[in-house]
């Protein structure tokens, strides 16, 4: 049965047929994947025609060699990807590249022997050294039973870098996993206990127009059962050109599937939009996702509120799959003056902190705060969400937001190809690991289906808290 409608990203997440994430064409294009998390240091931005500049960003960062290369770091949900969400995490590769050493011989010599019968008597032909050292590191990956680590090819790295950018072609939807009770799960084979969900459509998207909604479950593509496909499979099923069609048959409420015809398109999203309301008294910024330019669009917005005399602002995350960390650690940076935003915690254990960059423009206390997040909010916006929860700087209001804790790093290999692995646990500032938990609002407000933007009840308790007497 299909998975009740829950919370999006990640992310971990943090993925999306038609969404932000590496999973489309322009960026987690529509269909991302979740963005990852990062860690919060200064990057560099590669794109995908321009060549990877040395790493710059940590202090511990350093050049061994000729061979560099940049990691990027996101945080988002699954969507499609993802399109969690975060910065450039500069990095470096080891020149060591030995062969197998002496003490592995034994565990590695199966592989080797398979490799060496395949390349001398596989009778039907087609396969190439690149491709079946493709499929070899594809399958060690999809061996950790991670959603959000991933194989990615040279067209797919550059998909996804396109994905991170704002702008991409799909159906323009977040998508995440959920098992067979409804619950945020990591699973990444799909069937009867993993099912494919929208996160969230975009909004003006393609998958929006169609009248796909958050929480339904994506059950087969062009008449194909997903049953059996990995994440990064279906997700590469529905992503595709602007102009073409994709059937999607859509599970939603434990219904009988329905099929729903989208035509793929361009997504541009506007990741900043900022207008008045309680008469002029209280300023309203939504960010739809965390990119590398929306934290000075945020930047801009919070500071004609601040100086039209605003003490009162709303932080809507509602529906943000995530994106860079550095943006998510500017953002939250605004208001909180001095400590931790997260922490980020690696496979040996050890914790390293990511403090507030301590240049904000409303620390002020006097200036009141309240963010709003649902089920759509994932990874670099429960970063942002958790930071202001545990230093108390807002009041959280809505619904549990999606639960993705997880760090990726996006390591180039040389033939244009990527790694993209979690390597590590987020924490928030009190140390809090909101993996498969999210988010829990301070003042729960639930979202009602039939949620419009002149029935918005989540939006109006945000209103109310800061205007009342």
């Amino acid at each position: 049965m299909l998975p009740p409608d829950s919370s999006t990203p990640e992310p971990g997440a943090g993925s999306d047929p038609g969404a932000r994430s590496p999973w489309d064409a322009p960026g987690t294009g529509p269909l991302a994947e979740p963005m990852t998390d990062a860690a919060g240091s200064e990057v560099i931005q590669p794109t995908p025609t321009e060549p990877v500049q040395p790493p710059v960003g940590r202090a511990s960062s350093s050049v061994r060699g000729p061979i560099l290369a940049i990691a990027m770091v996101v945080v988002s949900v699954l969507a499609g990807g993802a399109l969690f969400f975060s910065g450039w995490l500069v990095g470096q590769r080891s020149v060591q590249q030995p062969g197998t050493p002496v003490a592995d011989e034994q565990a590695f010599q199966p592989f080797w022997d398979s490799y060496d019968t395949i390349t001398k008597r596989f009778a039907l032909g087609g396969e190439t050294q690149q491709s079946l050292v493709d499929g070899a590191i594809k399958g060690m990956v999809d061996s950790l039973g991670d959603p959000y680590s991933a194989y990615l090819s040279p067209d797919q790295y550059s998909q996804g870098l396109q994905d991170l950018s704002g702008q991409f072609e799909g159906i323009g939807a977040e998508i995440g996993t959920r098992d067979g009770k409804g619950a945020t799960s990591d699973c990444s084979t799909l069937g009867p206990d993993c099912f494919l969900v929208v996160v969230t459509p975009i909004e003006g998207s393609p998958s929006e127009k169609a009248g796909i909604k958050a929480g339904d479950a994506i059950v087969a593509v062009d008449g194909t059962s997903l049953d059996g496909l990995t994440v990064d499979g279906a997700r590469n099923k529905i992503r595709g050109k602007k102009g073409t069609e994709v059937v999607l048959s859509i599970v939603r409420d434990k219904a009988a599937p329905v099929d729903i015809t989208v035509v793929r398109d361009v997504i541009v999203q506007k990741e900043v939009i900022a207008k008045d309301l309680g008469g002029g008294k209280v300023g309203y910024i939504a960010v739809t996702g965390f990119s590398d330019n929306s934290q000075a669009k945020f930047h801009d917005a919070l500071q004609a509120d601040l100086k039209a005399g605003k003490k009162a602002i709303i932080l809507d995350l509602r529906g943000d799959p995530g994106g860079y960390v550095t943006a998510a650690r500017a953002i939250a940076s605004e208001f909180v003056a001095s400590g931790p935003i997260f922490w980020e915690q690696d496979a040996d254990g050890v914790t390293n902190e990511t403090d507030a960059t301590g240049d904000g423009i409303a620390t002020d206390p006097s200036i009141k705060l309240v963010v709003l997040v649902d089920k759509g909010s994932a990874s670099a916006s429960e970063i942002v969400a958790g930071a202001l929860q545990d230093t108390k700087r807002a009041t959280i209001v809505g619904e549990t937001s999606f639960g993705k804790g997880t760090v990726q790093q996006w390591i180039p290999l040389q033939n244009g190809s990527a790694l993209k692995l979690t390597i590590a646990k987020w924490l928030t500032p009190d140390k809090h690991w909101i993996h498969h938990v999210g988010i829990v609002p301070d003042v729960p407000v639930a979202t009602p289906a039939d949620a419009s933007p002149t029935n918005d009840p989540v939006l109006d308790k945000a209103v109310e808290l800061l205007t009342k007497a």
